[in-house]
C-alpha cells in the first residue's frame, strides 16, 4: 500500500472527502462505466445510479450502496477512476488536506 489513500488505521481518502466528492464529482457517466468494467459495482446498481435525476443523487446512491460493500479495494478502484475522470478535484482535496503524522509513507 506504499503511497496509496489507505494506510492502515487511516480513513480511506473517499471516506474522508465523501461530502466534497458527492458536491463537485460531474463526470459520473464515465466513473460509473469503469466501476462496473472493473467489477466494482455490478449491472443493477449500475442502472439504477444512472437513472438517478442528480449528480448528488448518483454519488449518494453510490457511496450508501456499492462502495460501502466493495470495502477497501473497491474504495481503491474508485480512487484511481476519481483520479483519472476528475484530476483537478482530486488534487484539489489532496493538497487542501491537513497531514496526519504518519498517513503517508
Amino acid at each position: 500500500n506504499r503511497g496509496t489513500p489507505c494506510e492502515k488505521g487511516f480513513k480511506h481518502f473517499v471516506d474522508k472527502h465523501r461530502i466534497k466528492l458527492i458536491e463537485k464529482v460531474s463526470n459520473i457517466p464515465a466513473i460509473l462505466d469503469e466501476l462496473l468494467r472493473e467489477n466494482v459495482i455490478q449491472e443493477d446498481s449500475y442502472d439504477k445510479i444512472r437513472a438517478l435525476p442528480t449528480s448528488q443523487e448518483k454519488m449518494k446512491e453510490l457511496f450508501s450502496g456499492p462502495l460501502e460493500a466493495s470495502g477497501v479495494q473497491g474504495k481503491e478502484m474508485f480512487y484511481k477512476i476519481l483520479n483519472k475522470h476528475e484530476s483537478y478535484l482530486i488534487n484539489d482535496l489532496e493538497t487542501t488536506e491537513v497531514p496526519v503524522i504518519g498517513e503517508y509513507n
